[in-house]
């Protein structure tokens, strides 16, 4: 378990915190609410990875954003929304995959991917920062076998325990 109380930060585990503020990149976070959002392995794996070569970029190092340019100018400075939509198109080019990948395409999928494991509405809402439950529903994309799940794990299609019907009725 991660422990950042030595920061001050009283959330347990791998997490990120969201906040918004005025910043020179025009970079906005659209809530006004502060929160945690806890994070996997992976992505820790990814930040560490990112934050050695960080170190190693001396005008980087006293910036205080999370996402700096590295390898274009300004070197050292925040790095503007577009750009991380420009190095998404590059990977995905160069991944050669058909369909450019872009930002919101990788939330969307966190959503969705929350959803289809199993998790609830409410989860998803308070992971992707949505204040209005109808702004998380759409990340809800029902497939045939989730619904037919659903009904059988109500029992709906199952005859009551003892009939003798053998399955009529069912459609099939």
């Amino acid at each position: 378990m991660v422990d950042a109380r030595h920061l001050g930060c009283t959330v347990d585990g791998e997490h990120l915190h969201v906040r918004r503020r005025e910043n020179p990149n025009g970079a906005l976070a659209k809530s006004r609410r502060a929160r945690a959002v806890p994070v996997d392995s992976l992505l820790v794996l990814a930040f560490d990875q990112y934050a050695v070569e960080r170190q190693a970029c001396r005008p980087a190092r006293d910036c205080d954003f999370v996402l700096v340019n590295l390898f274009r100018e300004p070197v050292g400075a925040p790095m503007r929304p577009g750009a991380l939509n420009e190095l998404l198109a590059a990977l995905s080019r160069r991944a050669g995959l058909e369909r450019q990948v872009h930002p919101h395409m990788l939330r969307h999928s966190l959503g969705t991917g929350v959803l289809a494991a199993g998790g609830t509405l409410d989860e998803a809402q308070a992971l992707l920062g949505h204040v209005a439950i109808a702004s998380t529903q759409v990340y809800l994309h029902p497939s045939q076998e989730r619904l037919r799940g659903a009904v059988e794990r109500v029992g709906v299609l199952r005859p009551p325990s003892g009939s003798s019907d053998g399955g009529a009725g069912r459609g099939r």
